[in-house]
């Protein structure tokens, strides 16, 4: 079985091995953007219990030669760190515990990573610091309101939740003197260090991402878009091609020179009116950035690992080395995993897993 084989392969590549070193010194706590007083969502976080975090340590060689070492600064604008940009919301929780979780277990400086959460219905800072005490992370509230109107319906409901817009509107959620972040969806697995990520080289592009340019990229617009050459000239000169809008480095300070972020509020704007797009959050980016993405190595997106959650309907690896495994699509893994009706991959997210109590 092919799969069988891959999964063998990929176990012998995925460990790493923390080497424990002396605690760099603890951010503060994150800051409360909102009081969770009165917010309905609460009554809903009180079904999550998770299992506390092992401690995850620097390994020795963080703080020689060239590597990067936070300074004990207790600031989020030390440059030495890598910044990752990461949903929570009660409906994909599970998933991005256990996407944090499987940063810091393959992180050969884990301690140098600093998490960025984006919440738009509770505060949920207590629940990570219980459930990451040495986390270095804060919490940003995103006002639905910023969206709500930009919004237009999708083929699925979940893409349609303002929460999945928030990436639009990084450069202006996170401190100016953040100049990068990684950002990543909540139905994923990180099983390489995240720092190879961090560090690719994005030239004059403003992101960067795997890109598939063997996918058919017409789909993704309706048929009156490409009728209207006022709308498909937009790709003219450039060579399109689609990538997926859950694993993205992003320069933030070219994002906030160009303005990028107006750039996608005017294509949802277009949206309302004319129709253009099915896909939620997604096409706007093609839109605005296919044909000038920094191409980064497929082994850091095995997208589409989600399926379209049909019964024995299951996904299997795509070819080539394994970085991130992405659960995109309608079939989330801790789903599945509950109602017994897992897929031979949702294995390799289990692991991660933290929902539940101690045994």
């Amino acid at each position: 079985m092919l799969w069988i084989m891959r999964l063998s392969g990929f176990f012998s590549v995925a460990v790493v091995m923390i080497i424990l070193s002396p605690s760099l010194q603890s951010f503060p706590p994150a800051e409360a953007i909102r009081s969770s007083f009165g917010n309905p969502a609460v009554d809903s976080l009180n079904r999550f219990s998770f299992r506390k975090a092992p401690t995850f340590r620097n390994a020795d060689k963080c703080s020689s030669g060239n590597n990067r070492v936070a300074v004990k600064t207790g600031s989020l604008c030390d440059p030495s760190l890598v910044h990752v940009a990461i949903t929570l919301d009660v409906d994909y929780l599970r998933g991005s515990i256990a996407a944090v979780h499987s940063i810091l277990q393959h992180s050969l400086c884990p301690e140098s990573v600093f998490f960025h959460f984006l919440v738009s219905e509770t505060d949920l800072e207590s629940l990570v610091r219980t459930t990451f005490p040495q986390l270095k992370f804060k919490v940003y509230y995103f006002n639905p309101e910023i969206v709500r109107n930009l919004i237009s319906t999708s083929v699925r409901q979940a893409l349609e939740q303002p929460l999945n817009y928030a990436r639009n509107y990084l450069a202006d959620l996170l401190e100016p003197c953040v100049r990068r972040v990684i950002y990543l969806d909540s139905d994923l697995v990180v099983v390489d260090d995240i720092d190879k990520l961090w560090t690719t080289n994005l030239g004059s592009r403003t992101i960067g991402a795997p890109e598939y340019c063997l996918a058919n990229f017409t789909k993704y617009f309706t048929a009156s878009f490409w009728s209207n050459k006022r709308f498909s000239g937009t790709f003219n000169g450039r060579e399109p091609c689609y990538f997926n809008t859950g694993v993205m480095v992003i320069d933030l300070v070219k994002w906030r020179r160009v303005g990028y972020t107006k750039r996608i509020e005017r294509w949802m704007e277009i949206q309302k009116s004319e129709r253009i797009y099915e896909l939620g959050s997604l096409p706007p980016y093609l839109l605005v950035f296919a044909g000038h993405v920094a191409p980064i190595e497929h082994r850091w997106n095995q997208h589409g690992l989600g399926g379209d959650n049909v019964r024995g309907s299951c996904r299997d690896l795509h070819a080539g080395p394994v970085s991130l495994l992405h659960w995109s699509g309608s079939g989330k893994p801790w789903l599945r995993i509950d109602s017994k009706q897992s897929c031979p991959l949702d294995a390799l997210w289990a692991p991660y897993d933290l929902y539940g109590h101690s045994h």
